[in-house]
């Protein structure tokens, strides 16, 4: 099988998962949601596009509310903005480690590793060798394979008899081609770069055993690779914090690092980039500015990303001590979740094309902000507009996109599209 076909057919179960789920499923298996009440799943649900009504409800009710969950755990959901940004930002109340996970619903044997499960000094530590090859400047040399990638996928779109599943053939290899020249993965190796990814988050198919096994599995993969890059470094990212920093960074916290790459910058690009279609399809006046509007094309991107808000929550935190957030007392050890998608619409519910501010929260805040977003900005302004000038006439089919039920990253797993 080609690459190019592993990348289509292999990569659609994942981008359904997300790795903030493992803190469920660690606890009670591959069948964790259908055990939770509706309440305690409504800010992982949608209709369509966006959030379920209750979640704007729960909103205007207030800004804090204590979920229904068993095994004696005490979670919290923030859904106002100002709350979010409070708890997105202090970690001197709220801690990021995992262990403090472990303590809150029991044992868990697999760390997933990576910046969103780690505290201060060793996440500043490595998020700061991260950091530098993040920077505009730095992601700039991807602009041409970006480009080069974009354009081979509306070559294969245009190919293919109609309808065309926009998921498999334009929104999931974008993002994943892009992952693979980033991390500097050699060619020979990302098919089986691809199947990782694939088995890794298949929470709900295969149980918790066989995704944790697939995290061990990932890890022991990246640091084949870092072992390689430190014989002879690459020019991708991870070669270059080997020449820049050398013996200061371990192989297994470099290999996490790529782990962590790939988790967070994968299924969210892609669930970004099939939604925002829809929309834009939708939309005659923002789908006219993104396809004739060079000016229009970054301002749509940040409305759009705040108002799908694909990572619906953020990764939890656990209180340190106790304190108030919101009217709502939380407790030592409490765990606390922010719905993203809640907070980004906190007094703006509704898509305008010509809004386009970037203060919001789809990329998270404070010191977890997601360390990909200007790589994951730089795929979207690249993909709309070619997508959207490649095909004029492009239309939704008439079967209805294939949206997920409940999801940390909401997305589809269909979006059949007409192109001519």
């Amino acid at each position: 099988m080609s690459t190019l076909a592993s990348v289509r057919d292999g990569l659609v179960a994942w981008v359904a998962r997300r790795s903030a789920t493992r803190w469920v499923m660690g606890k009670i298996g591959s069948r964790a949601l259908s055990l939770l009440p509706d309440r305690a799943l409504v800010p992982l649900k949608r209709d369509g596009v966006v959030p379920v009504a209750e979640l704007e409800r729960m909103r205007e009710a207030g800004a804090v509310h204590r979920l229904p969950v068993p095994f004696g755990v005490r979670l919290w959901l923030v859904t106002g903005h100002a709350e979010a940004k409070k708890v997105l930002s202090d970690t001197g109340a709220f801690s990021n480690d995992y262990a403090r996970l472990g303590a809150a619903v029991g044992r868990i044997e697999q760390s997933p590793g990576g910046l969103g499960f780690a505290d201060a000094p060793d996440h500043t530590r490595l998020r700061k060798l991260l950091t530098p090859e993040f920077t505009m400047r730095r992601l700039s040399r991807l602009v041409p394979r970006i480009d080069e990638i974009v354009t081979q996928r509306l070559d294969a779109m245009e190919a293919a008899p109609g309808p065309v599943d926009l998921v498999k053939e334009f929104a999931l290899p974008i993002p994943s081609l892009t992952i693979c020249e980033l991390l500097g993965v050699p060619y020979e190796d990302r098919e089986r770069f691809q199947e990782l990814a694939a088995a890794r988050f298949d929470l709900f198919g295969g149980g918790a055993g066989q995704a944790l096994g697939a995290i061990s599995e990932s890890l022991k993969y990246m640091q084949e690779i870092v072992e390689r890059e430190r014989r002879s470094p690459g020019d991708g990212l991870i070669g270059m914090i080997i020449r820049q920093h050398g013996d200061d960074v371990s192989d297994e916290e470099l290999a996490g690092l790529a782990d962590g790459v790939l988790t967070g910058g994968f299924d969210t690009t892609a669930s970004m980039l099939a939604l925002g279609a829809i929309v834009l399809l939708r939309d005659e006046r923002a789908r006219a500015s993104m396809r004739d509007d060079d000016a229009a094309v970054a301002p749509l991107v940040e409305e759009l990303l705040r108002h799908l808000s694909v990572v619906q929550v953020a990764f939890p935190r656990f209180a340190r001590h106790a304190l108030d957030v919101g009217d709502q007392r939380i407790e030592e050890g409490d765990v606390v979740v922010v719905s993203l998608s809640a907070a980004n619409r906190e007094g703006t519910p509704d898509f305008d094309h010509a809004r386009g501010s970037s203060a919001h929260l789809a990329f998270g805040y404070g010191a977890h902000r997601c360390v990909g977003a200007e790589l994951a900005r730089m795929e979207l302004r690249a993909a709309y507009p070619a997508l959207l000038r490649r095909f004029p006439d492009l239309r939704l089919a008439d079967r209805q996109p294939g949206f997920r039920a409940a999801s940390i990253v909401h997305g589809v797993d269909e979006l059949l599209v007409h192109t001519r």
